[in-house]
């Protein structure tokens, strides 16, 4: 594999909005661009054209966001200043965050940056709720500072168990039993972690016996959840994609040809494979996510507690519900999340209605107030809106 290279560059602001209305979150935060993991099927290869690179470039050429901390320190103390810095307001006018969307935040250029992990420290002082993806037991470092955050799940992709494959087609990511080692710990620390089995490759991983593999293995391991989607090729990724599968299953892609006419799999191949998947779900126990649902629509946690009542989530119409069981709204204006279970600095119990219920405020958060009006910060406004290049491919 070729060796990457990292450049490192500035930014005016890290958080990007997600218009994109079938995403569960509303924002993105990825501290690099490209991946050192280069894994082939990756449809972030696509949104390097719009930087003027290739896509040959995404796993060679990484440029890291050096003052990422900082960009967005300024972007959340904006958007606290304008809500008198009423962090739990904040909360849930942000909702969720996702990190890692079309990067992983915890490749190798994490190990010298800490990119990653500085982020996660303004994350913590602000108290907004977030999520992780990544397909690296780095994140393991930062059991300290995740410990401080309000963090919704953390989720380890892993598609394959076929070590082999894995180094054919993410020739810089981990082995599985690293990330599977990976959710064990995370799950022992006490953190809400899945799996992302994303992509699902056709045949060389969408059989019920490699399905059934990988789900018995994350269920070992502690996994709460496993979400799945299905391959998505690009003009670009295809390129790419198919050049290594004509190097590692040539015999596939006559087959790879009658699936794909488009960027999406042909319907027939994913209803089959949405059945499998679901079926293997139930024999194991995975919900598609940290939550689950019955037929009137109550949100469900793994562990049982019900989120929601009269079918609707939070008692808010037209909304879809985020991984930790809390209502992430569709509609313009609507409120957005609030996380029902996780203490706002220690001071403010949030519930998934919307209320919050403060405990009289003590010496902590006086002393995170005064530390956020230290700066008063300039940067981009939070209002302005940033067209969604970074997005992860919809679930199944």
């Amino acid at each position: 594999m070729q060796t990457a290279h990292w450049e490192p560059i500035q930014v005016k602001q890290l958080m990007t909005r997600v218009k994109e209305e079938k995403m569960p979150f509303g924002w993105s935060i990825n501290p690099y661009r490209g991946c050192a993991h280069g894994c082939g099927f990756c449809y972030a290869r696509a949104f390097q054209s719009f930087i003027g690179m290739d896509s040959d470039e995404f796993q060679s050429r990484i440029l890291v966001k050096e003052n990422a901390a900082e960009a967005l320190q300024r972007q959340l103390h904006r958007m606290a200043a304008s809500r008198n810095f009423d962090l739990p307001v904040l909360a849930r006018d942000i909702g969720h965050i996702a990190i890692g969307t079309a990067t992983d935040p915890y490749q190798s250029a994490e190990g010298s940056y800490k990119v990653t992990r500085e982020c996660l420290k303004v994350l913590a002082r602000y108290q907004v709720p977030f999520s992780i993806t990544t397909r690296s037991p780095l994140v393991l470092r930062d059991l300290d500072v995740l410990a401080d955050c309000r963090l919704l799940s953390i989720n380890i992709s892993l598609n394959t168990l076929d070590d082999g494959l894995i180094r054919s087609l993410e020739p810089g990511s981990p082995l599985s039993e690293q990330r599977l080692r990976a959710v064990r710990e995370l799950r022992e620390s006490g953190f809400r972690v899945g799996v992302f089995a994303a992509p699902i490759l056709p045949l060389l991983g969408d059989s019920r016996s490699q399905l059934n593999e990988l789900m018995q293995a994350v269920k070992a391991a502690g996994a709460q959840f496993m979400m799945s989607s299905l391959l998505r090729l690009s003009p670009e990724v295809k390129n790419w994609y198919y050049r290594i599968l004509r190097e590692v299953a040539p015999e596939a892609l006559p087959a790879y040809e009658r699936i794909f006419q488009g960027a999406y799999a042909i319907r027939s191949y994913s209803e089959e494979i949405q059945r499998r998947v679901e079926e293997l779900r139930r024999i194991h126990g995975l919900p598609h996510s940290a939550i689950d649902h019955d037929a009137v629509g109550t949100a469900v946690r793994v562990d049982g507690t019900a989120t929601s009542v009269g079918g609707k989530v939070a008692g808010i119409s037209n909304s879809t519900a985020y991984a930790d069981g809390t209502a992430a709204p569709r509609v313009e204006g609507a409120e957005s999340f609030i996380d029902s279970t996780s203490p706002c600095a220690g001071e403010a119990v949030l519930s998934v209605s919307g209320v919050v219920s403060e405990k009289p405020q003590g010496g902590t958060l006086h002393a995170k107030l005064a530390k956020l009006r230290e700066k008063p910060g300039a940067g981009i406004s939070p209002g302005r809106v940033v067209e969604v290049m970074e997005q992860m491919s919809l679930p199944i």
